[in-house]
């Protein structure tokens, strides 16, 4: 645990971006739950509200990791609060062509959510974080991240990059009280991600997982993270992937139809 002997009320504060649904949200709620005073935060104030109506020690923030000053606005309102935790999740896939029908204004959109906006929120809250004396970074990567696939290269690329912030950023804290933990989930079944992916295209979003019978789920990708977070300070989980049992490798899923 970071603190055998922490109450409800003094875990400090655990940042979680990307926090409105799906993964975010269940990440919320598992650090919630293990004491943390949980800064909810993402663009969509309405569910972020509904989050933070679950618990009194979640508050919602409004959070845009695209704009620097929306992220500046958040590590100033933690400026003189402990910060244990921050939950580097935002991110998505913003669609699903080929490399010669490529959107270039989609590539850019994804490296500005999954990378530059993990970078963004990394580099606010790392004085905070080092001052706590036992911070953990967690960074919401993908198997995409590890191995590519056709039509997927903008997030492919974008999820390579977030592994490469990841074991970077562990060199250069090296010393520091601070854990890098890079998560890697394969197939998760949430709401939102692949019909955004698709542009709303719910059908086409369906058969991404048509035949699978257990996906992962958001609140498993969010045990994951709990996990990472409450091993022993000294104890850090460089890179975790984790799969459905029905999916052997990123080619390789199992489908009963």
């Amino acid at each position: 645990m970071m603190r055998e002997n922490a109450s409800m009320t003094d875990r400090g504060y655990a940042v979680v971006t990307g926090a409105s649904s799906g993964i975010g949200a269940a990440s919320v709620r598992a650090l919630v739950n293990e004491g943390f005073q949980v800064i909810a935060a993402a663009r969509r104030v309405d569910m972020l509200a509904e989050l933070a109506n679950e618990h009194p020690l979640i508050t919602a923030w409004e959070l845009d990791v695209t704009d620097q000053a929306s992220v500046d606005a958040l590590a100033a309102h933690l400026s003189d609060k402990t910060v244990n935790v921050l939950v580097a999740n935002a991110g998505g896939a913003f669609d699903g062509t080929t490399v010669a029908d490529a959107d270039v204004d989609s590539w850019i959109k994804s490296y500005d959510v999954n990378v530059i906006g993990a970078l963004r929120s990394i580099k606010a809250l790392i004085p905070a974080l080092i001052k706590s004396g036992e911070g953990t970074i967690v960074l919401m990567g993908s198997t995409a991240g590890r191995i590519v696939y056709e039509s997927g290269g903008s997030y492919t690329a974008a999820k390579h990059a977030v592994a490469a912030l990841a074991e970077t950023l562990r060199l250069e804290l090296a010393g520091e009280p601070v854990r890098v933990v890079e998560l890697a989930p394969g197939m998760v079944k949430t709401d939102e991600f692949a019909v955004k992916r698709f542009g709303g295209d719910k059908e086409r979003a369906a058969k991404i997982y048509e035949g699978v019978a257990e996906p992962l789920t958001a609140e498993d990708v969010a045990e994951a993270v709990r996990w990472s977070v409450m091993l022993p300070h000294h104890f850090n989980i460089d890179l975790m992937v984790i799969r459905p049992l029905a999916q052997a490798a990123q080619h390789k899923v199992v489908r009963k139809l």
